[in-house]
């Protein structure tokens, strides 16, 4: 007796889904999207966040000193040029062909955020924040020339990279500019020009109080100049001494650093023998709200220790210490 084999046929094709099914997938697509969002608000957010853990008399200090202006020091320091000279040579043969002397400061002050945290904080509607990237402000021109218009190109870092992701960084922002002159701040300036003048005082007074509740666009802060962990400018590619530039009351950079051109002197050695020494002025415009005098003498020894250091940006280090 011959076993009866029955063939089924299988309906690769889905079944239409009712109407209860498709409800019920159409609120869980929305729930997935309401919880990308959120977790993106949060990363946002993780960027920065406030500093609580402080002293009572730290704490009170921003209702005293409103203003960055009203609360800058000055420190005026020289940056000894011996070891980088030739540190800088050795990276341009290893094909960092544009590394500069402002690459190598901007690269300390990252490496110092990693050791001491509070150089990245800053102040808002007078409560203090702190940052886990650090972000970098530079004004740059695309000709060397006095008819050559003025823009800030913004570089993201984090406080562990190399030299080698710092030049990375800078010149990818910089060559696109020159490439593209248009960038978004410009964009954006252009539009807020064409706002006539009376209404143009309170739509900035409007970003004022937005920004003094921490209610501006993230969009907006990105293209920002004044918003940032440092601001650095160059006067050696002029030719001239380094600018005590004052800081911005709108933002929230804390830190302007400028730089000179180098200088070269004779100097007596103890055996009495005569060598040239070059250097290169610098100076620094801090806020003192952010973090006390101690904390800020520690971290420009520990950021000239890495100019004395350089090979040290070679490498990321070896801890990343975060803020309390």
């Amino acid at each position: 007796m011959s076993e009866e084999i029955t063939v089924v046929e299988q309906n690769n094709e889905e079944a239409p889904l009712t109407k209860k099914e498709l409800k019920a997938k159409r609120k869980a697509e929305k729930q997935e999207e309401k919880l990308k969002k959120k977790a993106k608000k949060l990363r946002e957010k993780d960027k920065f966040r406030r500093v609580r853990k402080i002293a009572p008399y730290n704490r009170l200090i921003p209702y005293i000193m409103e203003t960055r202006n009203t609360s800058q020091n000055f420190i005026f320091d020289t940056i000894d040029m011996e070891k980088i000279d030739k540190y800088i040579k050795r990276k341009q043969e290893e094909g960092l062909t544009n590394l500069t002397l402002m690459h190598i400061i901007v690269a300390a002050y990252c490496r110092t955020c990693s050791q001491r945290p509070a150089l990245n904080r800053f102040i808002r509607g007078q409560k203090i924040y702190t940052r886990r990237k650090v972000e970098v402000c530079l004004a740059i021109k695309r000709e060397m020339s006095l008819e050559s218009p003025d823009t800030v190109v913004k570089v993201m870092l984090d406080p562990a990279d190399t030299i080698e992701d710092v030049y990375n960084a800078f010149n990818e922002k910089i060559e696109g500019y020159r490439n593209h002159p248009n960038s978004s701040f410009d964009k954006l300036a252009k539009v807020l020009n064409f706002i006539p003048g009376i209404f143009l005082r309170w739509t900035i007074r409007l970003l004022r109080f937005l920004d003094y509740l921490g209610l501006l666009p993230r969009a907006l802060t990105k293209l920002s100049p004044f918003h940032g962990s440092m601001f650095i400018t160059s006067m050696g590619s002029l030719g001239i001494p380094p600018i005590v530039h004052h800081l911005y009351d709108f933002g929230t950079v804390p830190v302007f650093i400028a730089f000179g051109s180098k200088q070269r002197e004779f100097k007596v050695r103890a055996d009495g023998s005569v060598y040239k020494h070059s250097y290169v002025d610098a100076t620094y415009n801090l806020d003192e709200r952010i973090c006390d005098g101690y904390y800020y003498a520690s971290a420009m020894r520990y950021m000239r220790n890495v100019y004395k250091n350089p090979d040290s940006l070679d490498k990321p280090p070896e801890k990343v210490i975060y803020d309390i």
